[in-house]
């Protein structure tokens, strides 16, 4: 008998944390320019996450590592392996690499996880989860994790695509709404497949097909994630019927287009606000390196500019990759939700997103 591979020992202390690689174990082709890749911990260790939250990978593309951010698409119930599905688009430039050269055996640097977008944090008993494309992934997550735990459910699982071909995730979902009762799955495309009926919804989302999805809708706790513009029509479609904004979440990794949406950080709005013909100290105390900067720069530009590596992802106070330490000094930062109350207590703050009010001392 081959002895039991050390990902499935369940007498290995702790669990992961990003201070290990992940090394790929699998790779799953999904569609074309789709596919869920499965991660192991080299150590064996288990992974906790809340399901709906991402990781950031650090990827060797030519000319230096590449910060990109995914969302985990398999469940916490299942902490033996992490998975992302990822999909390239036409610009891709770390999907593209990912799907290119990316092999089992394969170890890449991991930050995180990370990220409020998950229902562990809003508790309810019934869900209307709307996506579109590889937005489907948290809901992928939080669904198996709801369907794991066996207990009854009400999902209203709506998810938007192209052709019904490009629907990802869509056997395994039929597969979970078949086996336990509570799981109402709705498709829309823009178009049938050339040689294969279609049913079910076409067109693009909008208020009549919600009514008809979910008539209780406004009974519901409402996640979205997608492209910013769908996300835009979803979140309007429900304001416009009344539903109370407060029970409805987004997940985006594009930057906020809409005013408001941005989220204050430590400063309050009537705090003294960044001024171009103001002068401001950065000073990075590992490497030694000072840089003077107009308050309008942000401590990521200041960095990169004085030659100081802070790994960044989304650059817009999402990721929470640029995280850094702030030792000395005042920021006026305003981020999108990629740093706790509780980081910011210590001294942390979002390098992309942060302006140096004076001089400021980073531990970098």
């Amino acid at each position: 008998m081959s002895p039991m591979p050390l990902s499935q020992d369940p007498s290995l202390p702790g669990h992961w944390t990003d201070e290990e690689p992940l090394e790929c174990v699998s790779i799953l082709p999904e569609m074309r320019d789709v596919a869920t890749i499965c991660f192991q911990a080299p150590s064996g260790r288990a992974f906790r996450f809340l399901a709906g939250q991402f990781v950031t990978l650090e990827l060797p593309v030519p000319g230096g590592p590449l910060y990109r951010t995914y969302t985990i698409s398999s469940s916490p119930s299942r902490p033996l392996s992490l998975t992302v599905t990822i999909k390239a688009q036409p610009d891709s430039i770390g999907t593209r690499w990912i799907l290119d050269n990316l092999r089992p055996g394969m170890r890449v640097k991991a930050l995180g996880p990370a990220g409020r977008f998950t229902s562990a944090q809003h508790p309810a008993r019934k869900y209307l989860f709307i996506s579109a494309g590889s937005g489907i992934t948290p809901m992928m997550a939080m669904t198996t994790l709801i369907y794991d735990q066996g207990r009854p459910s009400d999902i209203v699982f709506v998810n938007c695509a192209r052709r019904p071909s490009e629907i990802i995730f869509r056997e395994r979902l039929e597969h979970m709404a078949s086996r336990i009762e509570g799981i109402d799955l709705k498709w829309v495309v823009e178009e049938p497949d050339r040689f294969q009926p279609w049913t079910g919804y076409m067109g693009r989302f909008n208020q009549l097909m919600l009514g008809l999805m979910a008539p209780d809708y406004l009974e519901r706790e409402v996640f979205c994630c997608g492209p910013d513009p769908f996300m835009t029509a979803v979140r309007e479609a429900l304001a416009g019927l009344g539903f109370d904004m407060d029970h409805y979440h987004q997940e985006s990794f594009q930057a906020p287009q809409v005013p408001g949406e941005v989220a204050p950080g430590p400063d309050l709005p009537e705090d003294p606000q960044p001024e171009a013909d103001l002068m401001a100290e950065v000073a990075f105390d590992i490497t030694g390196t000072t840089a003077t900067v107009p308050q309008t720069q942000t401590v990521l530009a200041a960095a990169r500019g004085a030659g100081v590596a802070i790994p960044s992802g989304c650059t817009f106070g999402v990721c929470g990759t640029c995280k850094v330490l702030k030792t000395a000094g005042e920021v006026h930062m305003v981020h999108n939700g990629g740093i706790t109350e509780d980081e910011i207590e210590e001294g942390y703050i979002l390098a992309c997103c942060s302006n140096p009010m004076g001089k400021v001392v980073i531990d970098a």
